[in-house]
């Protein structure tokens, strides 16, 4: 099988040659297994970087030609610069990892076998978070749990885009236009056989993370958004609730007014109009929300990335 080793990078310059070296050592092994062919690659993909991780790409494309580079325009987000990658390199299978070098590049050759055994998909799928410290432990459980029960989608538990994929699962994918993606709650819809193998992660070889908690929650609400209208049915519940309220309120005023001596003059004709409206305003927006919320997703045809040069293609 020819092989495509894709590396989404961002201003990685710290640990850039490191990744380099240890990917070559990597493909080059199972070159020599006879497990890939020759002709397999490492398609590193600059993200749009303002450091020298572009010409640490350059410098490793010309030193040998299973190096391939790609640089988007513009800083795109790291889903993008998955795709971009995914679209663009060649092989029978690819495989995604982050250049970091916390995920596990020896279960790569397990992956190779699962695609040879006629798994379309492969997840790397961290057996615990023991390098994270507690507060990103405690929110990615949470994260994982709110999308299961927000989207009812297939993700995987602390799967980061870790995952090999064959060529038949690409093109299906290229089928999905969403802009504001979530890659870990696409590829499960694409049904193909799948398989899970676990590793243990790693510390950050070096550098500093490039999902702060901005980015994360950013990841967290194209999740939301892209496999969810429950936050929209939420709000027409609310306004439906506080329509319910206001009728309530109505009627006890009205029991108070006519039934008991205890009424305060002009309270009733301020205070009910302000809940019944409100109510009923929260009500429509929501109602108006479900369906803005399908046209939203629909109309916004954005170019995903935009490639301003390449190596070794």
């Amino acid at each position: 099988m020819k092989l495509g080793i894709v590396v989404p990078c961002y201003n990685e310059e710290d640990v850039l040659e490191e990744t380099s070296n240890r990917l070559f050592s990597l493909l080059i092994g199972l070159i020599e297994k006879g497990k890939i062919e020759n002709d397999s690659r490492i398609y590193f993909v600059d993200d749009g970087s303002r450091d020298k991780t572009w010409t640490l790409i350059k410098e490793s494309c010309a030193r040998d030609q299973h190096f391939c580079g790609i640089k988007l325009a513009k800083n795109r987000g790291h889903q993008n610069a998955l795709l971009a990658g995914l679209f663009m390199a060649r092989g029978d299978a690819l495989i995604t990892i982050d250049a970091d070098l916390q995920d596990d590049i020896f279960i790569v050759e397990a992956m190779v076998e699962a695609y040879l055994n006629d798994f379309d998909i492969v997840y790397g799928v961290r057996k615990k978070r023991q390098v994270d410290n507690f507060f990103k432990r405690f929110t990615a459980e949470l994260f994982y749990k709110i999308i299961r029960m927000l989207t009812g989608s297939d993700s995987i538990d602390n799967h980061a885009d870790f995952r090999l994929m064959s060529r038949r699962a690409i093109e299906n994918l290229k089928q999905y236009k969403e802009v504001n993606l979530y890659l870990r709650g696409l590829v499960p819809l694409l049904g193909f056989n799948s398989k899970i193998v676990y590793y243990d992660r790693e510390k950050r070889y070096s550098g500093e993370s490039k999902y702060p908690i901005r980015r994360m929650i950013s990841l967290a609400l194209d999740a939301v958004t892209s496999f969810s209208v429950i936050p929209l049915r939420i709000i027409t519940l609310i306004g439906f609730l506080t329509f319910l309220g206001s009728m309530s309120i109505t009627l006890w005023v009205l029991w108070t007014k006519y039934f008991t001596n205890f009424a305060i003059p002009g309270w009733a004709s301020t205070v009910l109009p302000m809940y019944f409206l409100g109510g009923v305003q929260i009500l429509c927006i929501g109602v108006l929300g479900e369906y803005m919320g399908k046209i939203y997703s629909e109309v916004k045809a954005r170019p995903r990335y935009i490639i301003s040069d390449m190596k070794n293609f």
